[in-house]
């Protein structure tokens, strides 16, 4: 195995550069700072004191990264990229507020990450976008200030019309286990239109609790969590939003834009909701009363719970 390669013209305060690292020109590296095995750190990148960079860590020209940065392995950093730090000026200390970069996230050219945030495995930071607030795991964030506009490696389903009113209620299966979307019938009256359906009939369960959300800002999203034995069916009876289940190893995007539309999300399924329109009503029917225990908020804990349940396991 190489040691590592810091190129002359290259400033290293730190000796904790890992091996096969290449180091190149009029690059600086304060003390402190722990570099991993197989990164390359490009041409007048700063790091500032006491970063904490992983393996196969990419950073492209000019890019500035701030004291007490951590990042994991396989992050790619593009150039002219700026982390922002919230350290005393004074004292030069590290604050208890840094920027975390968790694994195989990209950050795009020029964009700038505000102290303190934190970028979710394996999200995407578009070139230029400012980012105020912490991204979660595989999301993709543009603009100023960042928000969310999609999420990576995620299957879009297509558009689908609705179903005739002579048709029966149609359930579909998503790529993600368990979910499924239904196709309700849209039954057309001068007089107004109507759509039904029958919950333990033609719907898959009998809900003991409904809840709906509106006035949401575009730029928010909603849900982000799982259940540990819940059931929900998303109809948005109003207006559109999207919805992103995810059972850590599938994830498809479905868009609620109409009310004879719905997506059945059972348990140990991670959902988000995000993109609503300024006029959308998201209607949501559970199948058991409201129950803090139920939910699953940390993404990483969710992943480590699906695991758990095996490939085979029925929903």
């Amino acid at each position: 195995m190489r040691q590592s390669s810091i190129h002359p013209s290259a400033l290293s305060e730190s000796k904790d550069i890992g091996p096969n690292t290449q180091v190149e020109a009029f690059a600086y590296i304060a003390h402190k700072v722990r570099v991993g095995k197989n990164c390359v750190i490009g041409p007048h990148v700063c790091i500032g004191k006491a970063a904490v960079i992983g393996d196969r860590v990419i950073i492209r020209g000019s890019a500035q990264i701030c004291a007490g940065t951590i990042i994991e392995d396989e992050v790619s950093i593009a150039a002219h990229a700026t982390f922002l730090s919230d350290r005393d000026s004074h004292s030069g200390n590290v604050t208890d507020n840094p920027i975390v970069l968790r694994r195989g996230c990209k950050i795009g050219a020029s964009a700038t990450l505000c102290a303190g945030v934190t970028i979710g495995e394996y999200g995407v930071v578009d070139a230029g976008a400012v980012v105020t607030r912490s991204v979660r795991p595989h999301a993709i964030v543009a603009g100023n200030p960042a928000t969310v506009v999609a999420f990576a490696n995620t299957l879009e389903a297509p558009a689908r019309s609705a179903a005739p009113s002579s048709a029966p209620v149609q359930a579909t299966e998503s790529k993600v286990r368990g979910v499924k979307i239904y196709e309700l019938p849209l039954i057309r009256d001068p007089r107004g239109n109507l759509t039904v359906g029958e919950f333990e009939r033609t719907l898959p369960f009998v809900p003991k609790r409904y809840f709906m959300t509106f006035d949401v800002p575009s730029f928010d999203l909603r849900g982000e969590h799982a259940h540990r034995t819940c059931h929900q069916f998303l109809l948005c009876v109003r207006g559109s939003c999207a919805v992103v289940v995810d059972d850590g190893l599938n994830r498809e995007e479905f868009l609620l834009d109409r009310p004879t539309f719905g997506v059945h999300v059972p348990p140990m399924v991670w959902a988000t909701e995000y993109k609503h329109s300024q006029d959308s009503r998201l209607l949501v029917f559970a199948s058991e009363y409201y129950d803090p225990a139920d939910y699953i908020r940390d993404y990483q804990i969710f992943l480590k719970e699906a695991a758990s349940l095996g490939p085979q396991h029925e929903r």
